[in-house]
């Protein structure tokens, strides 16, 4: 099929082009910059949607950028990046005089692991030096899914007809705690993890209101998407950050 996605540059969108392009699938980006196989949201807007049976959008800022103040700015710019571009696509997509069979938008809830981005990267060197511990209580809920299980669901809903309506695209083992995660990175790593990082210092670093989604966490069952038939590569947390540090 000939797949275009929106915001297929950063660790989610290379991940699943480089399966899309694997499995025999024809991938256009848009993107900021233009480049050969890629195309810009401006060009999008201008000249409409390029001929494709699926579109996906994976386009946002991080919303739990550390190096990101809290500020009025910084939620301009994730509401923006999400809403602009999705209404672009969108109007693209109605424009069209053949337009995509399938039309595929992802927001996140779970932490995405993978090596070389994503969570992980921020995690690894505290973890590795023996300062890593959970998050606050550690008892909150840690939703999380390995990049290849994203990039694999996201393959799956576009390739198979019978998916509709929303997929959680997190992993099977859906009660794992923030403590329970920390203690699998030490052990992964060989190292210890019973070092807190306090709430205070959540709340500071993240304003109150992004420190609510690592405090609080949240209990995220993937029920359709197991339904839909799709098989996890990394359904377990250990084996999973067993392959992203080795």
């Amino acid at each position: 099929m000939r797949v275009l996605v929106g915001g297929g540059t950063g660790f989610v969108g290379t991940a699943l082009t480089q399966l899309l392009k694997a499995r025999g699938h024809e991938v256009t980006l848009v993107s900021r910059q233009p480049r050969p196989g890629r195309i810009t949201w401006d060009e999008l807007a201008r000249s409409g949607l390029p001929s494709c049976d699926v579109a996906v959008n994976l386009a946002g800022e991080n919303i739990l950028n550390p190096l990101r103040r809290w500020n009025e700015a910084f939620q301009k710019d994730v509401l923006s990046s999400r809403l602009e571009t999705t209404q672009m696509l969108a109007k693209a997509i109605t424009k069209a005089p053949q337009p995509p069979k399938a039309w595929i938008l992802v927001t996140g809830v779970g932490v995405v692991l993978g090596r070389g981005g994503g969570a992980i990267g921020h995690m690894l060197l505290p973890f590795r030096l023996g300062l890593g511990g959970p998050i606050g209580s550690g008892n909150q809920f840690f939703p999380w899914i390995h990049i290849q299980d994203l990039a694999g669901i996201l393959t799956h809903a576009l390739e198979v007809n019978h998916v509709q309506g929303i997929l959680n695209g997190v992993a099977p083992a859906s009660t794992t705690t923030n403590a329970e995660f920390a203690q699998a990175l030490g052990t992964a790593l060989g190292r210890p993890a019973f070092i807190p990082l306090p709430a205070t210092v959540v709340r500071a670093v993240f304003g109150r209101e992004r420190a609510i989604m690592l405090l609080e966490g949240q209990k995220v069952v993937p029920r359709r998407t197991l339904a839909t038939g799709y098989q996890y590569s990394f359904p377990e947390l250990g084996a999973a950050l067993k392959e992203i540090v080795a």
